[in-house]
């Protein structure tokens, strides 16, 4: 079958593997749509954590490179192996992974608790091994699938993963009814926010900041209450204009960057909440004065803790919608690199969510 495998930084080859046969507790899937995170896109760039180098094999998996990437996708089983529950699993079922693996031992504190997004070794099927979703087919264990709602279409499905992290974030947040937001960047993870955050409360102020011109108009188009350019404006005295001097309940930062992570804490009320969900390259310095005056609850959160069901549900009901519109490019598997990671790139104004199809 058809695979995009990992080299290393900046060499990913499309190429001819052994198509894998479903084992023990395992469901064999046919890949329908992978999305491409912007974690991928770094690790084409540069050495990332979590994304495998060299000969060292990655210690939940036992692999090294190369491997099969893609961690965001849906698709549908076609074979059922031993061991699984078919009154469960049956083929032509529509699924979804929820890709994080950790190590599951009772000595690990995050492991024990079943918080397997805190694990020191946790990784991702599609990042440290075990197949992804950049090929035809998957063998994947039932434990990381759940079922994608016959309501929801496959390439929607793909967009759960990343979704997830906007819910999870969301509800570490503590975000209610009635309160206010922040987003800080309008990529897909800020973009998935926003559908998160109005799935909360469907009339919330939602202010969203972001520098590039489409993805301002996506978060218009999807229903933000105020977007803002911050090349233009000043984001902070902006929000303080637009919620009458107090201030947004929460700020969410998904850009990642020095000014991103000040205008949040700039932005928050008093005993507002912060939420990091960026990746940095560089870390930030943090105005410790603002937090101790203000009382502002600082907090990060690391991809998604059992939310897939409820996110699901959701997705279900219809309290989720308009997914579909922020994908902005589908691309055949062959062209993965040039037109997926080097779009996104070389592109990035133009693109939200490019989906790759097997």
């Amino acid at each position: 079958m058809k695979a995009a495998r990992s080299y290393g930084p900046g060499d990913i080859r499309v190429e001819q593997i052994e198509e894998p046969v479903a084992g023990e507790g395992q469901v064999k899937v046919k890949i329908a749509w992978n999305g491409i995170c912007g974690s991928d896109v770094h690790a084409f760039l540069t050495t990332v954590p979590k994304y495998l180098q060299g000969t060292t094999p990655d210690p939940l998996s036992g692999e090294s490179l190369p491997v099969t990437l893609g961690h965001e996708f849906s698709g549908t089983i076609v074979s059922v192996g031993p061991g699984v529950d078919g009154q469960k699993w049956t083929v032509g079922q529509n699924i979804v992974v929820e890709p994080m693996i950790s190590c599951m031992k009772s000595a690990c504190p995050a492991c024990s608790i079943g918080s397997r997004n805190l694990c020191p070794l946790n990784n991702f099927i599609g990042v440290g091994g075990w197949g992804g979703g950049l090929a035809e087919y998957i063998a994947v264990y039932t434990q990381y699938i759940h079922p994608l709602p016959n309501n929801v279409p496959l390439d929607v499905g793909a967009c759960v993963e990343p979704l997830a992290v906007a819910w999870h974030a969301v509800k570490r947040s503590g975000f209610t009814k009635g309160q206010s937001a922040l987003v800080l960047g309008a990529g897909p993870i800020g973009l998935f926010l926003l559908k998160v955050l109005q799935s909360f409360d469907r009339t919330a102020l939602i202010i969203v900041s972001e520098p590039t011109v489409l993805r301002r108009q996506s978060a218009t188009k999807q229903g933000a209450t105020h977007v803002i350019d911050p090349k233009g404006s000043n984001v902070s005295e902006r929000v303080m204009e637009l919620t009458a001097g107090i201030g947004v309940d929460v700020a969410f930062d998904a850009a990642g960057v020095q000014v991103s992570i000040d205008a949040a804490i700039e932005s928050v009320k008093i005993r507002g909440t912060v939420v990091n969900l960026a990746s940095w390259e560089k870390l930030p310095v943090i105005d410790i004065h603002q937090l101790l005056l203000k009382e502002i609850y600082l907090t990060g959160t690391a991809a998604y803790d059992r939310v897939h069901p409820e996110l699901l549900e959701a997705l279900e009901a219809g309290k989720i919608t308009g997914i579909e519109q922020l994908i902005t490019r589908r691309v055949a598997l062959e062209d993965v690199v040039e037109k997926g990671f080097l779009a996104l790139l070389n592109d990035k104004d133009n693109q939200v969510k490019i989906l790759i199809h097997p």
